[in-house]
């Protein structure tokens, strides 16, 4: 196949490409590198592209045969969705909608679909099923959902066929360390500890101590990106075979709390990581752990590579890479 995907120079991202290719298949990466990175596209063709113009999307499909789509572009950052929501809706939404457009146009029907657990808002139950209610408590989370929602449309309207993978949390790194995580700023927990304990930040702060969990710290699934990348390769299969709609919560239905996470970084690297005990931040629930029963039964996937040590492992690997030491 010829597959476009948007985003594919970001970290999910150019993980999937990376997957794409080692299957046989030809990746085609459309992004505008704001969010993503030129050394991140080792694998398939590149097409710089804004997708808020969709003539520069319609250009793309009129070059290249295309036979699906796997989208990944957005704003991924939530406190900048709260400052901001009018980018994040312009952005996450519109372009969204004019990349399922261009694929109507296109008679392209098939895509895989980046989006989150956070469409489900805070949990009322743990683990959490992709019957959970959606109700996002952040204007990232609706950007997504709203999405999700026009994919149930063009598939009612159009005949699209959907998958929508809803992650938990994304860490780790390529096993050769070719490519990993380097967001600028960077928000998630394992390369900020990662950080501190290579000494290019003061201190890692933990955020609530006094939860109702067994160290008082919050729990999160952890989730490979190398697991997570196998997911679209299976779900897109899954919907070219049976040309309906899907939906998938990715996780390892497994959680660990702040100080595990810290623990095993230094357990990895050797290291010894300064911490600081913060308040908890609004929103933060105590647990988020995906319930993966309906991917692994559906799909046959098996996350392979996501234990914690793993995953610390391979983004260690990578963090020295491309940081260096101190």
């Amino acid at each position: 196949m010829n597959i476009l995907v948007t985003g594919g120079a970001g970290y999910i991202g150019s993980h999937t490409v990376k997957a794409i290719a080692e299957a046989g298949h030809t990746p085609i990466v459309a992004d505008n590198l704001e969010k993503g990175h030129d050394w991140a596209v080792q694998w398939g063709h590149f097409e710089f592209c804004q997708l808020s113009d969709p003539a520069a999307i319609d250009n793309i499909f009129r070059r290249r045969p295309i036979d699906a789509v796997i989208h990944f572009a957005a704003y991924i950052e939530v406190g900048e969705s709260m400052k901001d929501p009018g980018k994040y809706f312009r952005n996450n939404v519109g372009c969204s909608l004019n990349v399922l457009d261009a694929m109507q146009r296109a008679s392209v029907r098939h895509i895989v679909f980046s989006s989150t657990a956070a469409v489900y808002g805070t949990p009322r139950q743990i683990p959490i099923p992709e019957t959970h209610p959606k109700q996002p408590v952040n204007a990232y989370g609706e950007t997504k959902l709203m999405v999700e929602r026009m994919l149930d449309w063009y598939a009612e309207c159009h005949g699209f066929a959907t998958a929508k993978l809803r992650y938990f949390n994304a860490a780790g790194a390529d096993e050769h360390a070719r490519i990993g995580e380097a967001h600028s700023p960077e928000s998630h927990l394992i390369p900020l500890i990662l950080a501190a304990a290579h000494g290019h930040r003061p201190s890692i702060s933990i955020y609530g101590t006094d939860y109702l969990t067994p160290d008082g710290t919050a729990i999160r699934d952890y989730i490979h990106v190398d697991d997570l990348a196998q997911a679209h390769l299976l779900a897109l299969d899954r919907i070219r075979s049976t040309n309906a709609s899907c939906e998938y919560n990715l996780g390892t239905g497994v959680g660990s709390s702040v100080r595990q996470v810290i623990t095993t970084v230094e357990q990895v690297s050797g290291l010894t990581v300064p911490i600081q005990e913060a308040p908890r931040r609004p929103g933060d629930p105590a647990e988020l752990i995906a319930d993966p029963a309906k991917a692994i039964a559906e799909l046959g996937w098996c996350p392979i590579r996501s234990d914690l040590p793993t995953i610390v492992e391979s983004a260690n690997r990578w963090y020295v890479k491309h940081f260096g030491l101190v």
